[in-house]
Order: structure tokens, then C-alpha cells, then sequence
């Protein structure tokens, strides 16, 4: 590895680093969460496409260094520096002088020609994967910005370029008529069709994979013994992209920890539990020979859109497999459109496949309420119920079934069927969550992808949140709205500091007030959030439960209880009024000074 370059900043490449980590782990996650979840979408082997979706962030990554690198014509020491940890990353290997150069001209000729939507076209075309277009734009902004400050401040072509990126991203991935995207999630043959796509253009990317009876090489290697430098071949673990084909199994303790994690949801983590409880108790009554009670698994997630039942029930299967109750304890999620066909004699091979797909595991069936019509007669989802009843009984021992959906519709679903009302006896209530919640869930967000807030911000998405929330109706997103907000703020950011020449990693990580908006919500609702004294925020001390009413200035700030010394983080506080200003007993920063 050649000698540390001087940075203006010195963590740069360290950021970089994390960063190029960032967009492996966010390709290959999706890689496996389709495999592990619509395996029925892959028209070729599952470590087949993980290899190829690790090759697509290969070359975006690539793409986006020469693109940024080749703005200004010229590479200066620290890019150089830059493009030895690309480098690594990509191979495994520290390089400089020749063969460094050799790595360089293969990746800056490859670069060229490829094209930005056939490198992001996942993210685009399979449906399962579009709530993940925000952490990809993230990603791509920052190692952009990372890139251009690599040699002090970013420079005229550097913004430029910057920009250019940023417009491709969203005409491909923002830019897309409604009816499409529906009609990309609703039809299954498109979606085979457009991974089939996928597939064919990834097998078109330069060449990332070095085999010869066996054998790999590495750029060193190559640069050794031939003078080409588009013979410089990548080296991979294929042997890693097997393993991580197959679900990673978790114990009961780690499925459990995974839950708690969640925000909110108090009453769903008892409820599972309590299940849980149950059954260990059942299972070493069983060891001691003594009879067992049998109790039905599946169930109803009562709960409006954005709650959370989707990644709940993820984690019951995995909580039944940790238990051995289910072998694989694997979601496999789907809704009308994957059991009901539009021709008879269709509907039940079709809800059959779906059926053995979920075996050992948890079928996930979204918005059930449509599998019968209200509106008249539906011979075919009827006849969906049925094969779907008829396979619970059967396959009762390797088929956990949650049906998901509005409360009043769920409960008019199971009215129509009584063989529905008596299968789904455990229902559990997914309630919406409150402002405070929403803004938590914004914070998670913001912290998995490395983003800082102002307090003023912070109070702003608060205010933001409950003003949507104290008007909500039937079809309140709840945490996708959080997630909609996050998303939106990020590229308002992006927006704001794609001039600035003098760029900071303070800047690439920080989100301002004027980065946050609702469009549904009136500007006249934030005008006092930075000036009105009587307009505070509930914050509780997690060690005493103290709670007192502060000014926006604490959000965000480690503060220091007044009643049992205790430090915290006041991350996010309820809305709450007060008469006056008054700030007695108010938390203190917590490396405040003692003064005598």
C-alpha cells in the first residue's frame, strides 16, 4: 500500500471505505432478499443473481470514481489514493505505481460505456425492491461529493458532474407514470420478464470474474504477465455468494432482540412473546412426556399501511424457525394478484405454487380483504380461499399463514368464510404510530445512512409529523411516510450543497431545517417553531423517568438528568405547550462545566 496522501479532511477515506462497503451491503441485501423472499421472481439460480448484483454495484462504483475523477481531466495524488482503496475493494488487493495505472485505464475504459439506468435497473424494475431507492440515492450522492473533495474544494466540473449524476438517478428511478409502476407490481409475468432483463444486461458489464479451470487472478497478476490492461480481471468469493443464497437462520434470542429493536409496537412484541413463551413451554412438556395443548399459528395482523406487519411477521418466521417449529421459518410474501388467475381453472395451480414456495415457512398474504370481491360475486377468489383452506389442513405442520389488512375489511373478510373465522383465531392490532414514533423512525433512517440533524431540524420533522398525524385519515402511511419524508429531504440536500465548491464532510452528513418539508403541510405550521418560547418538546430521562418540557435547542443534544444525574441523548420529544418560558429544572448539557 503506498504512503497515506494528505487530505484536507483525513477521514475522507475512511468515509469512502464505509461508504463503498455501504452500496455492496445495500446490492447484495437485495440480491438476497428477493432469493429469500420471491424466490418464484428468479429465472435463474439465487447465488447466480447475487453474483450478478454484487457485478452491478461493482460497476457503479467504478462508474461513479472516473465519472467524478475525469471531470476536471486530471488525476491528482489523492484520487490516485482513492483509486487504491477502490482498488482493494473491488480485488482484495493494495496496488500502486504500473499496476495501479493498468487498473485504472481498464476501469476509466469500461467506464464509458456503461450506462447509469442499466446499473440502477433493479431498484427500477422489480417492485419488492423500490423502498430502497432513497438509500441508494444516498449512497451514490455521498460517494460522489466523497470523490469531488478528495482534492480540496469541489471544483465547477466536479459540481457539474455531480449534478448529472443526481438527474439520472431520478429520471430513471423518480420519473415513472403511476399506471407502469402498478402495472409492474401487479403483473408476475412483467416481473420475470424485467429480471430477465436485468440479467442480460448484467452478463454484458465488463467482465468481473477471472476463472480458468478454477483459477482467479488479480490485477497484479495480469499486469505481470500481459501488457494489456483490459486483461486485468476482478477476483470473487463465489464460495461467499453461495452461503449467502441460503437464509441466515437466527436463534430465538437474536429473533427476539430483532423485534424489540423495532420502534414502538408494544403490544405485538408481548403478543409474540407470549407466544413464544407458550411454545417453549409446550415443547418441554413434550420432552418430559406429558400431553401438549395445540394451538393454531396462524394469524390476522389487524393495522393500517406502514405499521409494521410485513417486517413483523418476518420475524415471527424467524422466531418459528429459531424454535424448530417451522424448519426454514422463510416469508414468503404476496396478495391477490399472486393466487387469483383471470382465467378458470387457473386459480388453483396458481395458489398452490404459492402455497409450496412458503412450505416450512410463513405465507405473508398482504391486503387479503381482496381475495373476495365486495362487490358481487368472485368465483375466483373464492375458489383461492378455498385451496388456500384446503392446504392449511393438509400441510399443517409446515405452513404458517398471516393474513394482513385494513381492520373493518379483515373482519369482513373472515365474516364471509367460516372456515376463515375459525382457522385465524389469534389476531393482533397493529395501531398507528404516534408523531413521537414517526419522528424516531425518521432518526433510524437518517442514522443507518450516516445523516446528522440541527436540532432545528429535528423540530421541524416533529412538527412535520404531528401535524399529518392529527389529521390523518383511513389511508395514513404511518412509517412510510417517515421513510417518504427522509427520502425527500435527502435529495433537497443534495440540491442545496451541489454548488457549494467548498465542501465539508460536515456538510455531506448534516441535514438542515430548510432540507425538510411537507408538502401537505402548511409553512405558517413552522414559523414559530424557532421563535415561539411556548412551544416545547416532552423529553423523559430513560433512568428515573423524569420528564420535563424543553426548547428545540435540546433536541438532539446529550443532556444530563437534573433528578438522578443520568446522561442521555434528548434525540425526540413530543409537541407539548406551556404558558411560559419558563426553564426550571431543565435537563443541562451533559459536558457542561461545573461551576463553584
Amino acid at each position: 500500500m503506498s504512503r497515506m496522501a494528505k487530505f484536507e479532511f483525513p477521514d475522507l477515506p475512511s468515509h469512502f471505505r464505509q461508504l463503498l462497503g455501504d452500496c455492496r451491503d445495500l446490492y447484495v441485501s437485495s440480491a438476497q432478499r428477493i432469493v429469500n423472499e420471491h424466490p418464484d421472481m428468479l429465472p435463474e439460480t439465487p447465488d447466480h443473481f447475487i453474483r450478478l448484483m454484487d457485478d452491478l454495484h461493482r460497476a457503479l462504483v467504478v462508474k461513479i470514481f472516473i465519472t467524478i475523477c475525469e471531470a476536471d481531466r486530471r488525476w491528482s495524488k489523492n484520487e490516485k489514493f482513492l483509486a487504491e482503496v477502490l482498488v482493494f475493494h473491488l480485488w482484495s488487493q493494495w496496488l500502486n505505481d504500473e499496476p495501479l495505472k493498468a487498473a485504472i485505464a481498464q476501469m476509466s475504459e469500461k467506464a464509458t460505456k456503461l450506462k447509469w439506468y442499466a446499473l440502477v435497473r433493479p431498484f427500477d424494475q422489480i417492485a419488492p425492491l423500490r423502498d430502497r431507492i432513497g438509500e441508494l440515492e444516498t449512497i451514490v450522492t455521498r460517494l460522489a461529493n466523497i470523490i469531488a473533495r478528495a482534492d480540496g474544494p469541489i471544483r465547477e466540473g466536479e459540481a457539474a458532474h455531480i449534478k448529472m449524476i443526481q438527474e439520472e438517478l431520478f429520471l430513471h428511478l423518480r420519473q415513472i407514470p403511476i399506471d407502469e409502476v402498478e402495472q409492474r407490481e401487479n403483473a408476475h409475468e412483467a416481473r420475470i420478464e424485467a429480471i430477465k432483463k436485468i440479467l442480460h444486461d448484467a452478463n454484458k458489464l465488463p467482465d468481473t470474474h477471472a476463472s480458468n479451470s478454477g483459477a482467479t487472478s488479480t490485477p497484479a497478476q495480469s499486469t505481470a504477465t500481459q501488457t494489456d490492461p483490459a486483461k486485468v480481471k476482478v477476483e470473487i468469493e463465489t464460495a461467499e455468494h453461495k452461503k449467502a443464497a441460503e437464509p441466515t437462520k437466527l436463534t430465538l434470542e437474536e429473533a427476539l432482540a430483532e423485534l424489540d429493536k423495532l420502534v414502538g409496537l408494544s403490544n405485538i412484541k408481548h403478543e409474540v412473546r407470549t407466544l413464544a413463551n407458550f411454545l417453549k413451554v409446550q415443547k418441554q412438556r413434550e420432552s418430559a412426556g406429558l400431553p401438549s395443548t395445540k394451538l393454531s399459528l396462524h394469524m390476522v395482523f389487524n393495522g393500517n399501511p406502514g405499521t409494521g406487519k410485513t417486517t413483523v411477521a418476518r420475524i415471527v418466521g424467524k422466531v418459528f424457525g429459531a424454535m424448530g417449529v417451522l424448519t426454514k421459518g422463510h416469508l414468503i410474501e404476496t396478495d391477490r394478484s399472486g393466487l387469483v388467475a383471470e382465467y378458470a381453472g387457473q386459480t388453483g395451480p396458481k395458489t398452490n405454487k404459492k402455497i409450496d414456495e412458503a412450505l416450512d415457512g410463513v405465507l405473508f398474504i398482504d391486503e387479503a380483504y381482496t381475495l373476495i370481491s365486495a362487490e358481487g360475486e368472485d368465483p375466483f377468489g373464492h375458489e383461492a380461499v378455498q385451496t388456500l383452506l384446503k392446504r392449511m389442513e393438509d400441510d399443517r405442520k409446515r405452513l404458517v399463514v398471516i393474513l394482513a389488512g385494513y381492520p373493518r375489511e379483515m373482519e369482513a373478510l373472515l365474516r364471509s368464510n367460516p372456515g376463515l373465522s375459525s382457522r385465524f383465531s389469534r389476531h393482533l392490532e397493529f395501531v398507528d404510530y404516534t408523531p413521537l414514533e414517526l419522528s424516531q423512525i425518521f432518526g433510524l433512517m437518517c442514522d443507518k445512512n450516516h445523516y446528522k440533524l440541527t436540532p432545528l431540524a429535528r423540530a421541524k420533522v416533529i412538527v412535520g409529523l404531528d401535524y399529518l398525524y392529527q389529521r390523518r385519515g383511513p389511508h395514513f402511511g404511518n412509517g412510510r411516510t417517515s421513510r417518504n419524508v427522509f427520502e425527500h429531504a435527502i435529495r433537497r440536500m443534495a440540491n442545496r450543497i451541489a454548488d457549494i465548491t467548498d465542501l465539508t464532510v460536515e456538510q455531506l452528513t448534516t441535514l438542515e431545517a430548510e432540507d425538510i418539508e411537507f408538502k401537505k403541510v402548511p409553512d405558517d405550521v413552522f414559523e414559530r417553531s424557532a421563535d415561539d418560547e411556548s412551544l416545547r418538546f416532552h423529553i423523559e430521562c430513560p433512568e428515573c423517568d423524569f420528564d420535563k418540557d424543553v426548547p428545540h435547542t435540546f433536541l438532539g443534544q446529550s443532556v444530563r438528568c437534573p433528578k438522578c444525574d443520568h446522561d442521555f441523548n434528548a434525540d425526540w420529544g413530543s409537541i407539548t405547550h406551556t404558558e411560559d418560558g419558563a426553564a426550571d429544572e431543565l435537563p443541562v448539557p451533559a459536558d457542561a462545566d461545573d461551576e463553584p
